[in-house]
């Protein structure tokens, strides 16, 4: 007979383990279908900060594990392919994988978002050694250092003003001549003791192993600078991984799925869990918070179905 399990997680980050830990917990068969290994983006992080419960930083990849093992140890399932089609409509759902097809009764969306990169040379095996994509995530491995923070818009803005309280000196590279910020950011920034840097963008990165300065050009002069710090923020937008459910689900302008504070989305038995959920704060605590609230109302939508 075919299996057909009650629910599967796409996505093995924060929010797809919380989930899977609980949905496991409700004797409810869980497979975690993940295309690399556990933890998202948060695997790319050696120093994670702002997760309770741990006292000094915990690397982001040995957490990813933590979870993992957790909702293992209560019988969820972890399947290492990569999803190639959803079928989200009927009373049960349709996953295509490179290793076949499965059957579910809930599917629970946590393929997260990602950060739009700059597309330099060094930018990749600089993650985690300099270039940064989060400032609340690791500002604090900034303290009283200079830092430039790259971007025009609201999370550029906010993440150059939350730095400012942290580190030495921030500046603040864009490639405009103008933001393209809400007029409340631009008036925090007056104060500010931010830098801004008008018509420049990054173009290369001085490094001996971590980041030590970048190099600006200006875009109408082509001229070139260098500025000497210790640290990239790059915030130049994010993408939601939503290409598999587009036409299935309800997306918001941004491309994030439409779900609310009970992860629903408009398609029965289908949840919107982590990163790739509209929502106002994209952090791990939140992404598990979203996986074990979706374990709530999974339940009692597989009650129903009895």
């Amino acid at each position: 007979m075919e299996k057909i399990y009650d629910t599967i997680i796409i996505g093995g980050g924060p929010a797809g383990y919380s989930a899977a830990l609980y949905c496991a917990r409700n004797a409810r068969s869980t497979l975690v279908i993940e295309k690399l290994s556990a933890g998202g983006q948060m695997a790319t992080s050696p120093h994670i900060e702002n997760y309770p419960g741990f006292d000094e930083a915990v690397d982001g990849f040995d957490l990813a594990e933590k979870m993992q093992h957790g909702a293992e140890h209560f019988g969820a399932e972890t399947m290492y392919e990569t999803v190639t089609k959803l079928e989200l409509s009927g009373e049960i759902k349709t996953v295509e994988t490179t290793g076949g097809i499965l059957k579910s009764k809930t599917v629970l969306c946590a393929m997260g978002a990602y950060p739009r990169e700059l597309g330099l040379k060094k930018e990749a095996q600089l993650r985690g050694k300099g270039i940064a994509y989060c400032a609340t995530c690791d500002g604090m491995l900034f303290k009283n250092k200079d830092v430039i923070v790259v971007g025009g818009g609201n999370s550029a803005i906010a993440d150059a003003l939350y730095l400012s309280k942290i580190c030495h000196h921030v500046y603040l590279v864009h490639r405009r001549d103008s933001l393209r910020a809400s007029k409340v950011y631009e008036d925090q920034l007056k104060d500010s003791g931010i830098d801004i840097i008008w018509n420049s963008r990054v173009v290369d990165i001085k490094e001996d192993g971590i980041v030590r300065g970048a190099v600006l050009e200006d875009v109408h002069t082509n001229k070139l600078r260098e500025i000497a710090c210790d640290g990239i923020f790059v915030a130049v937008g994010r993408v939601a991984d939503t290409a598999l459910v587009k036409d299935q689900l309800t997306l918001d302008d941004h491309g994030y799925i439409l779900a609310d504070e009970t992860t629903k989305t408009n398609l029965d038995g289908v949840f919107a869990i982590g990163d790739i959920r509209s929502k106002p704060l994209r952090q791990i605590v939140t992404a598990a918070s979203d996986g074990a609230t979706a374990s709530k109302f999974v339940e009692e939508y597989l009650m129903r179905l009895k």
